[in-house]
């Protein structure tokens, strides 16, 4: 199955690592379409996909609703007559202690880190499934590995994705359809750069002093690029990782965290 036959869906692809993984998944010839919530603004689309606009299809997207779900699945198959790699990259965080622990922000994120993307793979599957072939690739985390405190809810919902991928990967290993993860460390994106900004506002530091502690977490005391996860996501989609499943690949840089 050629590369540029293929057609992808990749959640969240309007920012971060899912746009990363959007753009070079749009190198190897794939039709690339990317949900968000935010899509349905024009211009948002434009400045977020820059020169890729015309490219890369992008469509309102929330990973919340079924109905939105199987509406976005079903116009990509009416168009490709199929869908052929799924990126679940949507996702959110927040922080909050055990106690006094808001319900709503617990419930956000394990629906749309976690339950979100197993809406994704339950519309898609059945495609996969008809064509015997598939690659679904979720956006975990280190924080599915390594405990944080206040941060139960986020470590919850992407710890659940690789339960949810072990299953998944099962399910589709007859069909040749395969579910693995990525579990990156700090990755210089939008959500890291929020951060950035709130500890410069506690501590007065620079921009550069607060990004070199956070690079520190690692001995390579680099922080992991977007364009990385993005290099590994592409392989993992590709025919060459047939093998590769079930599996949860970890981007640390040296550390558990």
């Amino acid at each position: 199955m050629s590369s540029k036959s293929r057609t992808a869906i990749v959640t969240g692809g309007l920012s971060g690592m899912g746009l990363a993984i959007a753009r070079r998944l749009l190198q190897d010839g794939t039709a690339v379409y990317v949900g968000a919530r935010r899509a349905v603004d024009a211009a948002h689309v434009k400045a977020k996909l820059g020169a890729d606009a015309g490219s890369i299809k992008a469509s309102s997207l929330d990973v919340q609703s079924s109905n939105s779900v199987d509406r976005f699945v079903a116009d990509v198959v009416t168009e490709r007559g199929g869908v052929d790699v799924l990126v679940n990259a949507a996702g959110v965080y927040d922080e909050a202690a055990i106690i006094g622990h808001p319900e709503n922000v617990w419930l956000d994120q394990i629906d749309i880190n976690l339950t979100g993307s197993f809406r994704m793979i339950r519309a898609v599957m059945p495609h996969m499934k008809a064509a015997g072939w598939g690659r679904i690739i979720n956006l975990a985390s280190m924080a599915a590995h390594t405990g944080m405190a206040n941060n139960a809810a986020y470590c919850a919902s992407k710890a659940g994705l690789l339960g949810l991928g072990r299953c998944v990967s099962l399910e589709g290993a007859a069909h040749g359809v395969t579910c693995v993860s990525i579990s990156p460390t700090w990755v210089e994106t939008e959500m890291l750069r929020k951060f950035i900004d709130a500890d410069m506002a506690v501590t007065g530091q620079s921009l550069e002093e607060v990004r070199v502690e956070y690079a520190k977490s690692n001995p390579q005391q680099q922080l992991v690029q977007p364009e990385e996860v993005a290099e590994l996501a592409a392989y993992l989609a590709s025919d060459a990782a047939r093998a590769l499943t079930m599996s949860d690949f970890e981007i640390n840089a040296g550390s558990p965290w």
